[in-house]
């Protein structure tokens, strides 16, 4: 019997590794529904932050990078460092990308993933099939790893929704729906910035509260990069020349550097093109941290502290938490429990080798669970050109 490697998981990262497993000629089945978290969990009107030049999906062929789509399919060309890439467009070209290269995948829930005794993995479907992998790869993404401050928490036992006082930035996929409406955003990155600019746009009245004092801040527009710096994805600076061009040599700094590094580099900071689109419309309290939240008649009250003065207490319609993601291997229920006692940790995250081997032996993770291992490039697009290969070449050799 030929057993196929299962990669979890259609977004960037999991279609770049089918892509480079099929290329090398091994059997392959991919699960998930093809781009789902740029569709249903990003909102409406929202812009990548990261250029063209770092927005593709690297394929093992040329002809499926994202001026390949524009030119396919009609579309407006993205090559400038001026050209903002849409989310609708981007989604669409993960689609594109998925039709060429994996016609066969599977829109189908893997609901869990044990070891056999032998050796391999047994996976079961929600459709009710079950069947046996040589190896397994994990690039399920964001899903599951949105970070909710315990304080948020606290104010809504059942959980944060979209429709209820407190929701995650990750719960939806239309922010118009906020008209009319007073919402506190906490949290000073690109998301928050994006999303109260989205909501501001379509007639709501928003805050950010951001725990540094000059917290909010935006990013050089592409004139305004150092000239004398190297070039890469996400600008000119040798940090970040280093960190998306020598990955490798990333995972041989000391765990509390690298797990720094990774919160650090690429960290908070708006776009460019988000600063006059923010400015006069978005209001700031920063220098404040969130203590304590409760909800009084249906609206949630921020209790704050910090700064100058007594603690604060500031009220809204809602309360958006744009607090990013927390890697936790515990949260990836679809591994089985014996699975996730022998993967070896590191705040989290599992501890991976040069390709991207977990000390689970033909189980391999990449994409944003990779970035404690590989650095903060693991956290975007671009960072399929460097993951995929490698991870490929494990596989097929057995590691």
């Amino acid at each position: 019997m030929i057993r196929p490697v299962a990669v979890i998981g259609a977004g960037p990262y999991g279609l770049s590794t089918a892509a480079h497993l099929r290329g090398r000629g091994l059997p392959v089945r991919v699960f998930g529904s093809p781009m789902v978290s740029w569709r249903a969990h990003m909102p409406a009107g929202m812009v990548l932050k990261s250029t063209p030049s770092a927005s593709s999906i690297d394929a093992p062929r040329p002809g499926h990078t994202l001026v390949d789509f524009c030119a396919d399919t009609g579309i407006r060309r993205y090559e400038s460092d001026w050209d903002l890439i849409g989310v609708e467009d981007f989604a669409a070209y993960g689609q594109w990308f998925a039709r060429r290269l994996l016609p066969d995948l599977e829109d189908v829930r893997v609901v869990s993933v044990d070891r056999t005794r032998a050796g391999r993995f047994e996976l079961k479907l929600d459709s009710g099939e079950a069947f046996e992998a040589r190896a397994v790869v994990v690039a399920t993404g964001l899903a599951g790893l949105a970070r909710m401050p315990r304080e948020l928490a606290a104010a809504v036992p059942d959980g944060p929704s979209a429709t209820g006082p407190v929701s995650h930035a990750s719960q939806h996929a239309d922010l118009s729906r906020f008209a009319g409406r007073e919402v506190l955003v906490v949290g000073a990155g690109q998301s928050a910035i994006e999303s109260a600019v989205l909501m501001a746009e379509a007639g709501a009245s928003v805050r950010i509260v951001a725990r540094r004092t000059g917290a909010v801040r935006f990013g050089a527009a592409p004139d305004r990069q150092p000239r004398l710096s190297p070039n890469s994805p996400f600008g000119r600076a040798w940090s970040l020349y280093a960190f998306s061009y020598h990955a490798t040599r990333f995972r041989h700094l000391p765990a509390p550097t690298r797990h720094y590094l990774v919160r650090r580099v690429l960290g908070p900071l708006g776009a460019w093109w988000l600063r006059d689109r923010f400015t006069g419309r978005v209001a700031v309290t920063d220098g404040r941290r969130v203590v304590r939240a409760r909800v009084e008649s249906g609206r949630p009250v921020l209790t704050l502290s910090g700064g100058a003065g007594p603690q604060r207490e500031l009220a809204a319609d809602h309360v958006l938490a744009a607090t990013g993601y927390r890697m936790d291997v515990a949260a990836l229920d679809y591994l089985g429990p014996g699975l996730r006692t022998q993967l070896s940790t590191s705040r989290g995250a599992p501890v991976l080798d040069a390709g991207y081997r977990s000390t689970v032996p033909g189980l391999y993770f990449t994409g944003l669970p990779a970035a404690s291992s590989f650095g903060p490039v693991m956290r975007f697009v671009c960072g399929t050109a460097y993951a995929s290969p490698r991870l490929a070449a494990s596989v097929a050799a057995g590691g």
